[in-house]
């Protein structure tokens, strides 16, 4: 949890923001492919020998691929996807959340490619077995996580609380990684490997909570600086924490009063006396 905080600090306006919206608008696209010409699909997935052969865009493409036949319920559960990853996204953040998806992402890859290497190459995968299936379900298992009591309307008509359908599916991941070959438990544990790591490997899982984040979203609120307004000021060459974010500031033992310097004159000033 420190690194990411670091992390975030560092690279959070990097973060793409409404990612969910994304993932739709490509599960849009591959649907659209998969009616008008399927045979595009298949230069799509995700095959690591291919890869290594020089179809480096099936690196990316593969997220593409939708995991199931366009149908009713697919489109009923994609605006279900939809909305939790977006609730996900403004409790977490946008960073971390960005995070969580594309851990799964790149964990999904780097499994396809052990399995590759462990079976002596010349094999080809398809979409069946590497796909963002279980990624999605990661997306629905860490809801279920962060708002067990939440109560949703499941197809719009049966009543039911998350906690119930989290284990529904922890049951069901189980059975199918039971009854899976090793080659199906690498892609199963590769592709939920963000969940697995997110939640069941966080040392206090209270910090990750919705209420706790909303708590330090406040306080955050309550104690940040108005923009334009610094904190720190170094008293020989006025430099602030807006110069730089990897500068340092100290009050002088030795001064009379308060007086603060950066990192580059704290030790090579002349001190202050009344």
């Amino acid at each position: 949890m420190n690194f990411l905080n670091k992390m975030e600090r560092k690279f959070g306006r990097h973060a793409i923001h409404n990612l969910s919206a994304y993932i739709i608008a490509l599960y849009a696209a591959g649907y659209v492919l998969l009616m008008f010409s399927p045979q595009i699909l298949g230069y799509l997935t995700l095959e690591p020998g291919l890869i290594l052969r020089g179809q480096v865009w099936r690196l990316v493409t593969w997220v593409i691929v939708p995991p199931s036949s366009l149908d009713i319920f697919t489109i009923i559960m994609l605006f279900f996807y939809y909305s939790i990853g977006n609730t996900l996204e403004h409790t977490w953040g946008a960073f971390r959340y960005n995070v969580y998806i594309f851990t799964g992402i790149i964990a999904t890859a780097l499994g396809a490619f052990l399995l590759y290497f462990i079976l002596g190459g010349n094999i080809l995968f398809g979409s069946a077995l590497f796909s963002t299936y279980y990624i999605n379900m990661s997306i629905f298992l860490a809801f279920a996580a962060m708002y067990p009591e939440m109560r949703v309307m499941l197809y719009f008509l049966i009543p039911i609380k998350m906690k119930w359908m989290g284990m529904v599916y922890g049951v069901f991941i189980l059975y199918s990684f039971v009854k899976s070959s090793w080659v199906g438990k690498v892609a199963i544990i590769a592709s939920l490997f963000n969940f697995i790591v997110f939640f069941l490997m966080t040392r206090n899982y209270k910090r990750v909570s919705p209420g706790e984040i909303n708590r330090k979203r406040k306080y955050k609120q309550a104690t940040s600086t108005p923009k334009g307004v610094t904190k720190h000021k170094c008293a020989v060459c006025g430099r602030t924490e807006l110069d730089g974010d990897n500068l340092e500031f100290r009050f002088c033992s030795k001064c009379d009063g308060n007086y603060e310097y950066c990192q580059d004159h704290l030790f090579n000033h002349v001190h202050k006396h009344k």
